[in-house]
């Protein structure tokens, strides 16, 4: 997909329409996540929920191939960045779409 490199977009900075620039931020893996953040792996040791007592409700259901929506996806979503002329900062995109491959243009 083509997206243009500037745009003009309302920015809550200046509040009011500008020219912006657009980026793509780079994806980050599993392995970049953060350690301490809600929910990750260590804190959930931390707190007692993944210790080796019972089976933490996986066996419980039917199994994975009988679930309703399972496949690889095909495609990432985009995580654009829209940076301001003026004001230079930036602000995320709201919702990313699907697409194999993105081109500033």
């Amino acid at each position: 997909m083509k997206i243009p490199k500037v745009t003009k977009r309302y920015c809550p900075f200046c509040k009011e329409h500008k020219e912006v620039t657009v980026s793509q931020s780079k994806q980050m893996g599993r392995n970049k996540n953060h350690p301490l953040s809600r929910g990750s792996q260590t804190r959930m040791r931390i707190r007692g929920l993944n210790r080796g007592f019972g089976n933490q409700g996986k066996y419980s259901r039917k199994a994975i191939s009988a679930f309703k929506m399972t496949g690889k996806k095909t495609s990432k979503k985009t995580d654009l960045r829209y940076k301001c002329k003026t004001c230079k900062k930036s602000v995320p995109q709201k919702k990313g779409f699907r697409t194999k491959k993105v081109e500033m243009v």
